[in-house]
């Protein structure tokens, strides 16, 4: 009998010692509070990185003179102007190379920059204010945008060009996804379904722009 339970229990030794590890939470870089799921973001803008906080942390550096500017809490706002829809006229302006880019404002470097997603990560380039303002001068959504935590996310398909106004974080999300599923030159089909669902969930999410809104 000793003989048998010393077996099984071996056996079950073997079995979780065979299965992965469950991956460890994230942590808040401030306190080290393990963060849930869904967790806020702060935007590094000296390294140019994201720091994941747990929402103590991410409210302290909401206060004015907080860190002297460094960490900036990144919105939770997703937005849709449905009076302002972009076109190819905008599109060709802005001479965006792929179906998909985000665009944002670094405020340190005070330049336009355009990414776009890929099986490599996000490849950046930086955008021309001049086309900016031909493309984007007269949009809300593009004069609502806070520099660095929020971004213009953009997708062309079909003739068809959708934009929303969504926190840096989202972006990068987008990013993390597709480069698990990207195959070949342009994604494949299962890159496409991802971006499709993606956007689609955008879509649920977004909110139309108030006729007054700030950035």
């Amino acid at each position: 009998m000793s003989t048998r339970r010393f077996s099984h229990a071996g056996t079950a030794l073997l079995h979780r010692l065979r299965e992965p590890a469950p991956p460890r939470p994230e942590r808040c870089e401030f306190c080290g509070l393990d963060l849930p799921p869904g967790h806020r973001h702060l935007v590094d803008t000296e390294e140019r990185a994201l720091t994941c906080a747990c929402t103590a942390c991410g409210l302290l550096f909401q206060q004015p003179g907080a860190s002297d500017g460094r960490y900036r809490s990144v919105p939770a706002r997703c937005l849709v102007d449905p009076d302002g829809p972009l076109d190819e006229r905008s599109w060709s302006v802005l001479g965006i190379p792929v179906g998909t880019a985000f665009l944002f404002r670094n405020a340190a470097l005070d330049r336009l920059l355009a990414c776009y997603p890929g099986p490599a990560g996000a490849t950046e380039s930086e955008l021309d204010e001049e086309a900016w303002q031909r493309a984007l001068g007269e949009s809300r959504l593009a004069a609502a945008l806070e520099p660095d935590v929020e971004a213009l996310l953009l997708r062309r398909d079909g003739g068809l060009v959708e934009c929303f106004l969504v926190p840096i974080d989202v972006c990068y999300e987008l990013v993390g996804r597709l480069r698990l599923c990207w195959h070949g030159f342009d994604g494949g089909a299962e890159a496409r379904a991802e971006l499709d669902a993606f956007f689609a969930r955008l879509a649920v999410r977004a909110r139309p722009l108030p006729a007054e809104v700030t950035a």
